[in-house]
This record gives structure tokens, C-alpha cells and sequence, in this order.
């Protein structure tokens, strides 16, 4: 087996596995039926890794449908400063692809002894996860073995979606969610656009990852697997939070890979790619269309705003993957990581 197989083989498989996920759809429902919003004061999400991004993704798409504060969780309050925190009233939910970290777990418990009423999102219905939690929803992506999150990740976003719908009006239509499949599909099949941004990242001295609003997470997403698959440096950031300083760093060293859509953060995301270009940085548009400033374009399929980071996804995997391979680097197993970090 060469170096990256792994990863193309899950990344290929994504489309079937979001259909997996959306086959749930009315079992999801039913399960978070006694857990409408009228019943909640919060929710709080917890998650590691991958996962954190997928929890920083549910925090958008939560808040809106449930019209109730989200929070996520700091694991260490728990396990470190021994926090005595009262849940009575939320709903927690915790993501974790294996269901095994000791540290989610342990936490998920603690929260739901305090009054919390919890779900996992979880590969194995009979993990340790699923067994502490009251609720689980299954993620259905099959087992990983590329270290790098691909398929489980998207599995993630499709499954917070999911809960979303369970809880409460959400800024998506039906259709938009059952097309995402095929959506995924076109962009797996149409490597081709990726190659023009290899030579600009191949010399790169850094990567700043920006998107706002439900981008914000895909954002994250990006810099964590460029960082894991190529040995980059790359940091995700809010485009609010880019301009509130971090700009400075913005020159000919570095790129800039700006993911955005149609929506109210667009002109945001906008802004950070025009002052970038303008300090002479390279700007790479993970978009629908480009961006002013924007030297590469990475054309990405429309829907709504609140399901394109499932989209954006996909590119940015396609973007580290590829880029790993220019750079010599083995995808599958990065050096010195493991699939599962087992923090406590």
C-alpha cells in the first residue's frame, strides 16, 4: 500500500457515509422529541481534537435552533480542578469518534450526575461513550485508520445537523440536506482545481485558515490537517479575530486560505482576503466564487450557509492531501501521532 491510501480511500468513501448518517434522520427525531427547547435552559458541547471543531460547528447551528445559550466545555475543569458545576436543565453533548477517550467520557458522566440530560455522537453504539451517555447517535462512517479525520469528521457535521433538526427550527431546508451527498460526490471527483494552490503552499513559511459564522469551524478544521498531514505551520482563525491584530503577520511569506460563502459573514471573510493581498500575501478562496484579492480560486458547490462547512470540508482535505504528497510526506501516519490520544 503506497503512502496516502489510506486517507484517498476515506475521503472517497464520504458520500456514502453522509447518506448513512441521513438515514437516522427520523430515529434522531424521535430520540431529542422529549428534549425540545422549551424543556432547555442551555446546551453544552464537549469534544477534543477533530471533534472540538465539529462541537465549535454545533455551537452555530445548536444556538439557532434551540434559541438557547451554547457553551463548550473546558474537559480540564473537571478533570483537573475538580469544577462541581450544576447541569440541572442542559442537554450535553459529546462527540468522540472512538467513544474510548477516558477524558470525554469521565466528563459526560460527571455532567450527566450534575442534571445534565446527554447524548453522544459516536462511531461504536457500544463504547464506553454510548454507554454513559442517554442518548446516542450513530456516525456510521466505519472504522479509520488514516490517522488524519476525514470521513468521521464530516460524519460529525452530519450528525450535529441532525441533533439541530431534533431540537428545533434550523437554517436549512430538507432538500439541502439530502442533496449534500451527491454535492460531496462532485467535489471528490473534480480534483483538478487543488493543483494550482500546491506551488504557492509548497514554499510557504506559514498558513492563516480564516472563515466566520459556520465557516469558522471548517476554517479550524483546515489548519489542524495541513498542520497534521504536511508538518506546516497553519493556524484557523476568525476572520473578526484576524483583523484584531494577527494581520500584522500577513506578507510574502504567507498564505492565506479564505473559506467563504453566500451569507451576512461574507464581506467579513472579504475584508481579510483584500488587506492580506494587499500586504502582499498569497490568497487561496475556498468559495462558491473568488474573492477580491484572491490569487487561486478552490470552487466549491452551493447550499446553504449553515451545510457548507460539510462542503469546505472535503476541499481542504483534498488541499493537505495533496500537499503532503508534494512535500514527501506520508498522509496516513504522520510521525509521532496516533489515531486516538487518550487524555484524562
Amino acid at each position: 500500500m503506497a503512502a496516502g491510501d489510506l486517507m484517498a480511500a476515506e475521503m472517497a468513501e464520504q458520500p456514502a457515509v453522509l447518506r448513512a448518517v441521513l438515514e437516522q434522520r427520523r430515529a434522531v427525531s424521535d430520540l431529542l422529541g422529549p428534549l425540545r427547547a422549551a424543556d432547555l435552559d442551555g446546551v453544552v458541547v464537549l469534544a477534543r481534537g477533530s471533534s472540538d471543531h465539529a462541537a465549535i460547528y454545533g455551537r452555530y447551528v445548536l444556538e439557532l435552533a434551540t434559541g438557547r445559550p451554547v457553551a463548550l466545555a473546558a474537559p480540564s475543569l473537571h478533570t483537573r480542578y475538580g469544577a462541581h458545576t450544576d447541569y440541572r436543565g442542559y442537554l450535553a453533548v459529546a462527540i468522540s469518534q472512538s467513544g474510548r477517550t477516558p477524558e470525554i467520557v469521565d466528563v459526560l458522566g460527571a455532567m450527566g450526575r450534575a442534571g445534565a440530560r446527554t447524548v453522544a455522537l459516536t462511531e461504536d453504539p457500544h463504547s464506553p461513550l454510548a454507554a454513559t451517555a442517554d442518548a446516542c447517535v450513530e456516525l456510521r462512517a466505519g472504522v479509520e485508520f488514516a490517522v488524519p479525520a476525514t470521513k468521521t469528521f464530516t460524519a460529525q457535521l452530519a450528525a450535529m445537523a441532525l441533533v439541530a433538526e431534533g431540537l428545533g427550527p434550523v437554517p436549512w431546508s430538507p432538500d439541502e440536506l439530502d442533496a449534500l451527498p451527491d454535492e460531496l460526490q462532485r467535489l471528490l471527483d473534480d480534483p483538478d482545481p487543488i493543483r494550482p494552490a500546491i506551488d504557492l503552499l509548497y514554499g510557504a513559511q506559514g498558513v492563516v485558515h480564516v472563515g466566520r459564522g459556520f465557516l469558522y469551524a471548517a476554517a479550524l478544521e483546515g489548519a489542524l490537517k495541513m498542520k497534521e498531514t504536511t508538518g506546516l505551520l497553519s493556524e484557523g482563525y476568525s476572520a473578526a479575530d484576524f483583523l484584531h491584530g494577527p494581520v500584522a503577520v500577513a506578507g510574502s511569506g504567507l498564505v492565506v486560505v479564505a473559506y467563504a460563502t453566500p451569507g451576512p459573514v461574507l464581506a467579513d471573510v472579504a475584508a481579510v482576503a483584500a488587506a492580506t493581498a494587499a500586504r502582499q500575501a498569497a490568497v487561496v478562496a475556498i468559495a462558491p466564487e473568488t474573492l477580491p484579492g484572491a490569487r487561486i480560486h478552490l470552487p466549491v458547490g452551493r447550499t446553504s450557509e449553515a451545510l457548507s462547512p460539510l462542503l469546505h470540508a472535503v476541499r481542504t482535505q483534498q488541499l493537505s492531501y495533496v500537499l503532503a504528497r508534494a512535500r514527501g510526506m506520508n498522509p496516513d501516519k504522520p510521525f509521532g501521532l496516533s489515531k486516538v490520544t487518550e487524555t484524562t
